[in-house]
């Protein structure tokens, strides 16, 4: 659970994602060619300006990227006891990445998961208070569950809570987390409706329920990070399938699926104090992952930790980095510039 304080510096290029392949979205067996590419000199934040380990990552209806981060702080053992000063959530603007909006200081001690609705309010939990906020698209505080510094696995408490999975009728699921093992549903209003998981490696169980997302249908995908997968399960906490990872690493830690209903994840592994890197990865309609790469583009790994991602509606990635301390764009390579 303690983050490694591990000084690697990363020196980033442009790269691309070679004989990446997946289906057509026409919807017919023509296989297309996707690359992607890093985009480098984003985000262009102002001079001066330290990002600190971006640990969630949202996107709004105009494509504005939120980023949770903690500022100057680090993961340690125990928590600090005081709220964060600086501004934790940016909003930026998806082309050039510069700061349109920041806010959130003086509310969290160790920032963790963010999501946006459909009405662009921000959701964002804090595992050293324990709590979730829900905040409207400026930051004004709406909702806060969970009772600060005080942690439980009962209706009022949570432990650890990690990330916050919201339906289109503002009902929501919280991934509960580090300590409980469990996701709990609420009500639009806050009010706690059930909850399912216990720890361990079974069909409905988890080593750390890390990140959560929704498809079109009210199906529910948890990252089961230790557990290296992705369980689905049906609105009410039913088990309706188990999504492997092809590469046999420590982590699974974040999971998305985009407006066009693709299922996307990232994954880290590391032996003793070596970073091997993530990868980013794609499944199908049949649960294979159609492509993967990494760090730099490539399907090399290179040191990165990636601890949360999205993908907006052109189909651009952007995931969390809280090893560099970076946020990274991966935009699909123009057709034009793939070699056929």
């Amino acid at each position: 659970m303690k983050i490694n304080k591990i000084g690697i510096s990363l020196l980033i290029v442009s790269a691309v994602v070679n004989g990446c392949h997946t289906k057509s979205d026409s919807g017919d067996n023509k296989t297309d060619k996707f690359e992607y590419e890093l985009v480098n000199e984003w985000p262009q934040l102002s001079p001066g300006y330290t990002l600190g380990q971006p640990t969630g990552i949202g996107i709004d209806n105009d494509d504005h990227v939120f980023v949770f981060h903690r500022a100057g702080r680090l993961w340690t053992t125990p928590f600090p006891d005081s709220l964060i000063s600086e501004n934790t959530i940016l909003e930026l603007e998806s082309e050039t990445g510069k700061i349109l909006n920041s806010w959130g200081a003086n509310y969290f001690i160790m920032p963790h998961g963010l999501a946006v609705d459909k009405d662009n309010n921000i959701w964002v939990t804090d595992v050293g208070l324990h709590q979730i906020f829900k905040f409207n698209h400026d930051g004004q505080l709406l909702m806060k569950l969970g009772i600060a510094k005080i942690s439980g696995n009962d209706s009022l408490h949570f432990y650890l809570p990690t990330d916050v999975a919201i339906t289109d009728d503002g009902s929501f699921y919280v991934s509960d987390g580090y300590g409980n093992s469990r996701v709990v549903k609420f009500s639009p209003s806050g009010k706690y409706l059930f909850e399912w998981g216990t720890y361990g490696n079974k069909q409905g169980e988890f080593d750390i329920p890390h990140g959560i997302t929704l498809d079109n249908k009210g199906n529910v995908y948890v990252a089961d990070r230790q557990n290296n997968r992705i369980q689905m399960f049906d609105s009410k906490g039913v088990f309706l399938k188990e999504l492997k990872n092809n590469e046999q690493v420590a982590q699974l830690p974040s999971v998305t699926i985009d407006k066009r209903q693709k299922l996307f994840a990232i994954d880290y592994d590391f032996a003793d104090t070596i970073v091997n890197g993530s990868t980013i990865f794609q499944y199908d309609t049949t649960d294979k992952i159609v492509y993967q790469f990494g760090g730099i583009g490539t399907n090399k790994r290179t040191a990165s930790w990636y601890h949360d991602i999205s993908v907006d509606r052109y189909g651009n990635i952007y995931v969390g980095d809280i090893l560099g301390m970076k946020v990274r764009k991966f935009r699909v390579k123009p057709i034009d510039k793939i070699k056929q």
